[in-house]
């Protein structure tokens, strides 16, 4: 079902991928309290590199800071997990989106209907985003374990593609 230019682009891609991981949470301070974030880690690291992580407060100061050192340190990709719900302290979204240059709607697009096919219409209540910032892909998913499973298994292949056409 791939295009032979998708074929061609992911060919031309490399896997020398650099992630950083960052954390939302009020209540989590440790990264042993942070199932979401360990997942991701270990998936990252099992076929790309992992760069730096943090475990932040639900503080739109703090989001800017650690992606702006994110990029400083070179990642080529960030995971948020965390602050994407409805609470007035959930500001994952509405930071990340406002620093997009451009949109990816298809990951929250693919990420809702995969949410919908395991726990139904509740997937209406996500706001995962994604989106490019200083030819950095940002990818912002809930926190549950589960959420962030669906996110990575959407993901985690096709970051070299990705990457490739985020640095061009």
């Amino acid at each position: 079902m791939m295009s032979e230019t998708t074929k061609e682009h992911k060919k031309g891609s490399s896997s020398d991928i650099s992630c950083t991981i960052i954390t939302l949470s009020d209540s989590r301070k440790e990264k042993a309290d942070d199932p979401s974030g360990n997942y991701m880690a270990n998936l990252i690291e099992e076929k790309y590199s992992l760069n730096s992580r943090f475990i932040i407060p639900d503080e739109k100061e703090n989001l800017l800071k650690a992606i702006d050192e994110a990029i400083e340190n070179d990642s080529d990709v960030i995971l948020t997990t965390g602050g994407t719900g409805l609470d007035k302290r959930d500001i994952t979204v509405e930071t990340v989106e406002s620093l997009f240059e451009k949109h990816l709607p298809g990951f929250g697009e693919i990420f809702r209907l995969k949410s919908y096919e395991e726990i139904g219409v509740s997937a209406i209540l996500s706001r995962a985003t994604a989106g490019v910032y200083k030819k950095t892909l940002i990818f912002s998913m809930p926190g549950s374990p589960n959420a962030v499973k669906t996110a990575m298994d959407i993901i985690i292949d096709e970051l070299p593609h990705l990457v490739h056409h985020a640095n061009k």
